[in-house]
């Protein structure tokens, strides 16, 4: 990829007791893209963030950031990452101030009270930069994480489950800020439960299932290829039990014989729905309402969890 910031090759992950954390792993991040990795626990996503963020070390492979190799050029490369963890971990004895400042100083970088001070108002932390940690509540907390995450100006943006335990209106900030972000140039990597934010937000999506990435794609085109279409047909009366004459599309009767459902691939060369509606009007059975259903995000990333998964 001609201009991508991250570039990952072959990343493995092993630990002594044999369990693989991460399988070889290919991946390139494009420069000022969101991307969002979706996996279940234990698929491996925090393990990645952490070997590109230097806190694991990999048993293998490459990743190269902003063209500089991370193995040999690690206090370079460490510069140009933020990382806000899933964890909060902070001085509960400092104030907002001095943990956002103290932070932007390990990096190497020069004193920007200005910066500090537009990262704080943009964080709506301003009036709480005196406040000691401890004071502060979780979703304050995290706002401050985000900001030492942000404080020495980097040019990826990891964000491990960003959303997890933060109410509803701290999420909407959080998203915005993201946005903002992105509109600056900083590329942004996040690992979430929360689907529909993935959905809202990615530009593209990558499933990470038991240390191997097993998708990898446009968020749209993912949807496109992948994405199955439900045709529901509300029936008038409903039927008691499906006619033989219908097998052949393998429907299914819900609501209590009120509605018939129909999967079909939209990019098929056939959806079989005009035959099925021929085959409805031959058997004599009536409906009053048809409406189609796109497969959402959530319905792929449960497909891709769990296809090939080993019995039990």
């Amino acid at each position: 990829m001609s201009d991508s910031i991250l570039s990952i090759r072959g990343l493995r992950k092993a630990y002594a007791s044999g369990t693989e954390a991460l399988k070889s792993v290919d991946l390139d991040i494009q420069r000022g893209e969101i991307f969002a990795l979706l996996g279940p626990n234990g698929a491996g996503k925090t393990t990645l963030i952490n070997i590109v963020c230097g806190i694991v070390t990999a048993s293998g492979g490459t990743v190269t950031v902003d063209g500089r190799d991370h193995a040999t050029e690690f206090r370079a490369t460490r510069s140009m990452i933020g990382l806000v963890p899933q964890e909060l971990t902070t001085d509960a004895f400092e104030t907002v101030w001095a943990t956002v400042s103290f932070s932007r100083g390990l990096f190497g970088k020069p004193r920007d009270d200005a910066h500090i001070e537009r990262l704080l108002k943009r964080l709506s932390l301003w009036d709480k930069r005196k406040s000691k940690m401890m004071e502060l509540s979780g979703g304050m907390k995290r706002r401050v994480m985000i900001a030492k995450a942000l404080s020495h100006e980097p040019k990826l943006l990891f964000l491990d489950e960003p959303s997890a335990g933060v109410d509803v209106e701290l999420r909407r900030d959080m998203w915005n800020l993201v946005r903002d972000l992105r509109r600056d140039g900083t590329t942004i990597i996040l690992t979430t439960h929360y689907i529909e934010e993935a959905e809202e937000m990615a530009d593209r999506v990558g499933v990470i299932r038991r240390g191997e990435l097993v998708e990898v794609g446009d968020k749209a085109e993912l949807m496109a290829r992948m994405g199955q279409k439900t045709l529901k047909i509300t029936l008038d009366p409903p039927l008691e039990a499906l006619p033989e004459a219908l097998a052949e599309w393998t429907p299914s009767l819900e609501d209590d014989g009120h509605t018939l459902t129909y999967a079909f691939d939209s990019h098929a060369d056939t959806t079989g729905i005009s035959g099925l509606m021929r085959a409805l009007d031959g058997l004599g059975i009536g409906y009053k309402d048809l409406s189609t259903h796109q497969s959402s995000l959530e319905d792929i990333f449960v497909s891709l969890v769990h296809e090939a998964e080993p019995a039990a």
